[in-house]
């Protein structure tokens, strides 16, 4: 008998009846049944978190920073339930608790009653971090709590870049406020420098002038030195002309008590003794030359005269007893005979003395004439006159007295200012090396004004000035610095997609697993009939082989037009699902046909190495050593791996190295069944009584 007969007398033993027809039904349709029911319920789980219940609870109170309201509590809250993240129901922190450990809510969210505050702390002294607090319960659902963390690491992120945009806009604000300040101060700072500049030329000005000040004062200070020294010889002087005019005057009242009533009562006397001597002397100056010749003659005869005076005295007066009663009188006789003698020696020692100067002693009598003619005119009037000159003397007494008070006080001022100009030009020393030392000064204080205004001026081009969109655009940026610039070069939509390449090559190792429990790996009566080894194993291979690929067919098509699996690479897909069902045929074939009913067993124990070391949902580097060991050895790692490639895109390279593993496993298993077939054409006793059946 034929290849092909041989193969289909498999498939239609299948038409013999209603169940066997329904079997087959059940084979084509296992695969589509397991592989597109797993993939619909995990076809996207993200997509209907929205239908997770989940309790939100918002304690915070809100807090105050800067004079601004902040409540981050409500805004989360209110962002949370107008999303679709999660079935939101807002309750208190008592339901949440109880309702997470019921089961009601599969987790909850709480904004502390201090969220605000910690928040706001971050422009205070005591910066502290706000903590979003999740609660979750494994009990109800595991897998649940892996999705909440990734979901509420972007609420974390986006309240904490929400409160770091606000922080950054405030030290932006604070940039613009530092930097107007600084251009005022700049400003200000110019102004210092053209202030600075002109008190710096004022200082010069000034220390020139203390140097002038500085002489003048000096010059001062000896002027009034020699002042004080004439005030004080001035203050002894007028001292004297008081004293001199107080004797004067006490000597003038004394001589006016005594002289005033004589004048009164003999200005008559006084009058013609004036005019005796006016003609006296004018009768002397005219007897010059005899008065030159007689008055030594005169003198003997006083003489003579004097010593006959003396001698009639000493007779009757000191010789005689008793005395003579004129002895009064001769002794003022003899007294003025004496005088007379006396004053004949001065006229005769004048006249011998003037002998040489006759002409100035006629010069001496005419003024003595003169004066003696003008005293007989004024005697009339002398006790009058006598009267004003005391008056005249009274008041140069006066004036005396208040000249001598005043050079006393102005030797006493003219001390005090002496000292003060010696202060002042000690003074204006100091002023002088202060002023010196100031010019020094302001010049290094100009240069710094300078210096310091060009600093100011650079520092505020430095200081940034932003207007609101730029802080804006900084705080945004600034708040999240690193994106996470995600580029997925061949994206898997949805879940499904991703776990379509683990489960369709499952469902086709299913189906062809269930397939040979139904159709035998090798025919009986072909064995029984002694037919061709190699006959034999294709015979019992191309049935499965042909149902697989319908097996694959309808699950390709069910997924694409009812679930809406889309393949970057559909009739790639396609073909190499073919190559992998036939390949999974020759495999579970020769297990089957090697170890008999046992080999169902391997079969399913393959199945079980295949699901959890082919890296079918987390990468094989993440398994435990025994499985990283045998995954390079299992078929379903390269059609997995294929498959990502044909269905997502990529690199086709993984592709035609699954296609050359696959078909060395299918000629290799072909072999092998091969070789089994012809093993058991010869029976044995363990053939016709096998330890087990199913």
């Amino acid at each position: 008998m034929r290849l092909p007969k041989l193969a289909a007398l498999e498939l239609l033993r299948f038409g013999r009846g209603k169940l066997p027809r329904v079997a087959l039904v059940a084979i084509l349709l296992l695969p589509l049944l397991y592989g597109a029911l797993y993939l619909w319920s995990f076809w996207d789980p993200y997509g209907r978190l929205d239908r997770i219940p989940v309790a939100l609870v918002n304690a915070d109170k809100g807090a105050t920073a800067d004079g601004e309201k902040i409540d981050a509590g409500a805004d989360i809250t209110k962002g949370l339930l107008d999303s679709d993240t999660f079935e939101w129901h807002e309750v208190s922190a008592a339901d949440a608790r109880k309702g997470v450990e019921k089961g009601t809510y599969y987790l909850s969210l709480t904004m502390p009653a201090d969220f605000s505050r910690r928040i706001a702390s971050s422009s205070g002294d005591s910066p502290e971090t706000g903590a979003l607090q999740v609660r979750t319960n494994d009990a109800n659902n595991y897998i649940i709590g892996s999705i909440s963390r990734s979901v509420f690491s972007e609420v974390r992120k986006a309240a904490s870049t929400k409160t770091s945009r606000s922080f950054l806009d405030r030290i932006f604000i604070s940039f613009s406020s530092i930097h107007d300040e600084t251009v005022k101060a700049a400003n200000g700072a110019d102004k210092l420098e053209g202030g600075i500049g002109k008190a710096e030329q004022g200082s010069k000005d000034l220390a020139a002038g203390l140097k002038d000040a500085r002489s003048g004062s000096s010059r001062l200070a000896g002027g009034l030195k020699k002042l004080t020294t004439g005030a004080g010889d001035l203050e002894d002087g007028s001292r004297q002309v008081a004293d001199g005019t107080q004797t004067l005057a006490d000597q003038v009242h004394g001589v006016t008590d005594k002289v005033g009533p004589f004048l009164k009562d003999n200005e008559k006397t006084i009058g013609d003794t004036a005019r005796l001597v006016a003609d006296s002397a004018k009768v002397i100056r005219a007897n010059l030359d005899t008065l030159v010749k007689t008055a030594p003659v005169a003198a003997k005869g006083a003489h003579a005269a004097s010593d006959t005076l003396g001698t009639v005295y000493r007779d009757r007066c000191e010789s005689a007893t008793p005395s003579d009663d004129a002895c009064a009188d001769l002794k003022k006789a003899e007294q003025a005979a004496t005088d007379v003698a006396t004053i004949a020696d001065d006229l005769d020692t004048l006249v011998a003395d003037q002998h040489g100067d006759l002409k100035k002693l006629d010069s001496d009598l005419a003024t003595l004439q003169e004066q003696a003619r003008q005293l007989a005119d004024d005697a009339p009037h002398l006790s009058s006159d006598l009267d004003a000159a005391v008056k005249k003397v009274d008041k140069l007494n006066d004036g005396a007295a208040e000249v001598a008070a005043g050079a006393k006080t102005l030797h006493s001022g003219l001390g005090t200012a002496r000292s003060g100009a010696t202060a002042l030009d000690t003074g204006v020393g100091k002023l002088e090396a202060g002023a010196d030392t100031l010019s020094g000064g302001m010049y290094k204080l100009a240069d710094g004004s300078s210096t310091l205004a060009g600093g100011l001026h650079d520092g505020a081009s430095q200081i940034p000035d932003y207007d609101k969109s730029d802080r804006d655009l900084r705080s945004q940026v600034m708040s999240d610095p690193v994106q996470l610039a995600t580029k997925n070069i061949h994206e898997a939509p949805n879940y499904g997609t991703g776990f379509a390449p683990f489960f369709i090559p499952l469902s086709l190792w299913v189906g062809a697993m269930v397939a040979y429990m139904l159709i035998p790996p090798m025919n009986r009566r072909a064995l029984a009939a002694g037919a061709s080894a190699r006959r034999i194993a294709l015979a019992g291979w191309l049935p499965v082989a042909s149902v697989g690929v319908i097996q694959m067919l309808a699950l390709m098509t069910v997924l694409h037009w009812a679930i809406g699996l889309q393949m970057a690479r559909a009739a790639g897909t396609i073909a190499f699902l073919a190559l992998t069902a036939v390949s999974f045929a020759a495999i579970v074939q020769w297990l089957n046909a090697l170890f008999g009913v046992a080999g169902r067993v391997f079969v399913l124990a393959l199945l079980m190495l295949q699901l959890t070391a082919a890296g079918g949902t987390y990468p094989i580097q993440t398994s435990p050593g025994f499985f990283t060991a045998i995954h390079p050895f299992l078929p379903m790692t390269y059609v997995i791996e294929s498959l990502r490639r044909l269905i997502s895109g990529g690199g086709l390279q993984p592709v035609w190295h699954a296609c050359a593993v696959l078909t060395a496993f299918l000629v290799g298993c072909l072999v092998l069944t091969t070789v089994s077939a012809r093993r058991q054409q010869v029976w044995t006793v363990r053939r016709l009584h096998p330890e087990l059946t199913l």
